[in-house]
Formats: structure tokens, C-alpha cells, sequence
């Protein structure tokens, strides 16, 4: 009996390897089926960016049937963008530095240290969060007309900062309470303050979630329009995102520019990403795990 139960055993392993192997093919088709169908886009858009308007409608899916390097060039010197660029780059820039600073400093204080007023602090962020921000342009309009800032970099600079600080804090938050609080215990016995233990040991642990905040505002903050649209006016001072526009008017769109326009736009988006893509990974999953 307990040899034809043995066998039966070790007949059954090979079809549980088969069903794994089953498993694990079709969840490889899945994602080879996703990436295809996310990457598609962007293949789209740069062979599009090589075509004519007329090859852009006549063959909408298809190689262009003569690639036209001209549509960057001239799209880069009718929408001025080495110019615009600049702008989204300062901007963009200087918004992440700061959301990563104000951000940082806030969650290790939120989340080391108990105060009076902490929980109503922190559900003002979270209130931060539930502000639908497009529904603020007025009034921060407004506001912006009274401190005298519009058309500055200021004008966008701290909009910017304001609206992604809620998202910065609450994911450095998650992600300080999986480091260990005995880190920072050593650290006083040895003599250290609380300056030299946040720059010195906290901040460095906190390169993935860094990582993470940064490439959010980076990617919320080079493609935004509507700020930019109502609190620039200025040619000089326009963004990236304004010089797309400037394609495009009641009449109608120069298909052909407008596609070699986003094709340079999009270009340090990917860059970034993929020089940061590894950290990010990482931010997303650590503030998951205690430990």
C-alpha cells in the first residue's frame, strides 16, 4: 500500500511542474501583451513624428514612406523650444528640490517625533490631498495678482511645491517607518544630534523614496499646462507644454510639427525614468514591508 501511494505521489509531481510551468507561461504572455500595448504609444508617436501631414493621415499606422528629419528641426525653431525648455527644466527643477526638501523634513518630523496638533497636521495633508488642484486656478490667480508674481517662475515654482508636498510627505512617512528606530538610538549614544542623524544616516536610507517623489513631480510638473496657461503670458517665460500649443490653432493642426514637437517633449521624460527606475521600484515596495 505505501508503494502505490509513493507512486502515485511522484505521478502527480510532474503534473504540478507542468501546471507551474503553465502558470508562469501565461503570466509571461500577459506581460509581454501589457508592455506591447503600453510602449505602442510612444512608437507611435516617433515614427509619426517623421511623416508628412499627408502620410500622417494616408498611412495613420504604417512607416513613414520617406522619413522627414526636417519636422524636428523646424518644429524645434518655430515653437522656440530650446527656450521653452529651458523654462519647463528651471521650473521643473527647482519644484522637485524643493518638494524633496520641505517633504522629507516634514514626514521625519511627523514620524519620529510625538507633538501636540500631529494628527490635526497630518490630516491637513490629507486634506491637501481630497483639493481637486485645477479647481483652485482662480483663486490662486487671485492671489498670484496680488503678491505680484504672475508671470515669474515663482508663479509656478510654488503651486507646484504646495500641491505635491501632501503626496511627498504621506509616501516618505510610509517609507521612514521601515527603518528602525534603533538606528537612530546608536546614533545619540554615540553623541550624534538630530541634524547629523537626518543627514547623515535618514536621508542616505531614503534614496528610493527620494527617488520616487522626485520622478512623480518631475513627470506632474513638465507636462502641466493649465498653470501655466493661465498664470504665463509672457513668450519668454512659456513652457513646454505652451510651445506644443502653439501648433495647433482654430483653424487647424499641423500634424507633422506637432508630432516632432512631443517627440523632443518626451525625450527627458524617458530619460529620467530610466536613470531612476531602479530606485523607484524600490521606494514603491519598502514603505509596504516593517522591519
Amino acid at each position: 500500500m505505501e508503494t502505490n501511494a509513493t507512486t502515485t505521489g511522484s505521478a502527480k509531481l510532474p503534473a504540478v511542474k507542468l501546471a507551474l510551468r503553465a502558470g508562469g507561461g501565461l503570466v509571461k504572455l500577459l506581460l509581454i501583451v501589457y508592455a506591447v500595448l503600453t510602449l505602442y504609444p510612444l512608437y507611435w508617436l516617433f515614427i509619426s513624428a517623421f511623416k508628412t501631414n499627408q502620410d500622417f493621415f494616408n498611412r495613420p499606422y504604417g512607416l513613414p514612406a520617406a522619413w522627414m528629419k526636417e519636422n524636428l528641426v523646424r518644429a524645434w525653431e518655430l515653437g522656440n523650444m530650446g527656450r521653452a525648455m529651458f523654462n519647463s527644466a528651471l521650473v521643473t527643477v527647482s519644484a522637485v528640490l524643493l518638494t524633496i526638501v520641505l517633504g522629507v523634513l516634514a514626514a521625519y518630523a511627523l514620524s519620529r517625533f510625538d507633538f501636540r496638533f500631529k494628527k490635526a497636521i497630518v490630516a491637513l495633508f490629507l486634506a491637501g490631498l481630497l483639493i481637486p488642484i485645477h479647481s483652485t486656478l482662480v483663486p490662486l490667480f487671485i492671489m498670484m495678482r496680488k503678491l505680484h508674481l504672475l508671470d515669474t517662475y515663482g508663479a509656478l515654482i510654488l503651486p507646484y511645491t504646495a500641491f505635491e508636498l501632501p503626496i511627498a510627505i504621506f509616501l516618505a512617512m510610509a517609507y521612514m517607518a521601515s527603518i528602525p528606530r534603533e538606528i537612530e538610538e546608536a546614533a545619540m549614544i554615540d553623541g550624534s544630534g538630530w541634524w547629523r542623524i537626518f543627514g547623515s544616516l535618514i536621508l542616505p536610507l531614503c534614496k528610493p523614496i527620494v527617488a520616487t517623489i522626485a520622478i512623480l513631480g518631475f513627470l506632474r510638473f513638465w507636462n502641466d499646462f493649465s498653470f501655466a496657461l493661465v498664470f504665463i503670458n509672457t513668450q519668454s517665460l512659456k513652457t513646454l507644454p505652451l510651445s506644443l500649443s502653439l501648433f495647433s490653432d482654430g483653424f487647424g493642426t499641423d500634424y507633422a510639427l506637432t508630432m516632432g514637437a512631443m517627440a523632443i517633449a518626451v525625450i527627458p521624460t524617458i530619460v529620467i525614468y530610466l536613470l531612476m527606475q531602479e530606485h523607484i521600484m524600490k521606494g514603491m515596495v519598502a514603505g509596504s514591508v516593517k522591519g
